[in-house]
């Protein structure tokens, strides 16, 4: 499949996040240019935007590589998300638009009925659309960037595997929309904070491929595990 030059940087990115490109592993410009069906020219701008996110290094002798942050650098990430995301909604209820209101509306309708039915792969879906959304209703570029990538790198570093109760985190979500409909931005404020902290209690750091394999017990003969 032929991926636009435009969205080479989210594919490359999207991998990354999925695992497809493990931690450590090297970028060959070449390489993602054929899986991604583009010239070379755009995979190198790509890798040079995930450089400045945090998402690649560039090493002596290896050239680009997926970047291997660190415990520490990991939990950061969750307390700048605790810290931002609130104040992401604050803005918000200062700044949204009527078409922001309708989709997040929206998308807490959806929500909220599919957590009835237990679609655990559509509520995924839908809160990684709900956050977004609620991000660019913020109106500041910035923030809205900043948000976004911690939301990547996120769930790149970790996994949910707390007792998340999805009904209420789509009460949550919909506390959230009825305070930014208000332009109440101390509220919004307080339920985003309550329900980023609530949600973070339930991330597991990610060990990496590379990290599993090496742990693994493996049989002697694993010949037919390959088939």
């Amino acid at each position: 499949m032929r991926i636009p030059a435009h969205s080479v940087c989210t594919a490359i990115r999207d991998d990354i996040v999925a695992g497809i490109h493990e931690r450590g592993g090297r970028l060959t410009e070449e390489v993602l240019a054929r899986r991604y069906g583009v010239s070379r020219v755009p995979v190198r701008e790509a890798l040079r935007t995930l450089e400045a996110e945090g998402f690649v290094v560039t090493r002596r002798h290896a050239g680009a590589c997926v970047a291997e942050p660190t415990e520490q650098e990991a939990a950061d990430l969750l307390e700048m998300r605790l810290l931002l995301e609130p104040l992401g909604a604050a803005r918000a209820a200062q700044r949204r638009t009527e078409a922001h209101l309708k989709v997040l509306r929206g998308l807490v309708r959806l929500g909220q009925e599919r957590a009835r039915l237990g679609n655990s792969d559509d509520l995924r879906a839908l809160d990684g659309w709900f956050h977004e959304t609620l991000a660019q209703a913020c109106g500041s570029h910035a923030l809205t960037s900043a948000l976004t990538q911690l939301r990547h790198k996120i769930a790149w570093m970790y996994s949910v595997e707390g007792p998340v109760s999805p009904p209420e985190t789509w009460v949550e979500h919909g506390a959230i929309v009825d305070a930014v409909a208000r332009g109440d931005s101390d509220r919004a404020r307080a339920v985003a904070a309550l329900h980023t902290e609530r949600a973070t209690l339930a991330h597991r750091l990610r060990t990496p491929v590379g990290d599993r394999a090496r742990h693994a017990q493996h049989p002697v003969n694993t010949a037919g595990l390959r088939n």
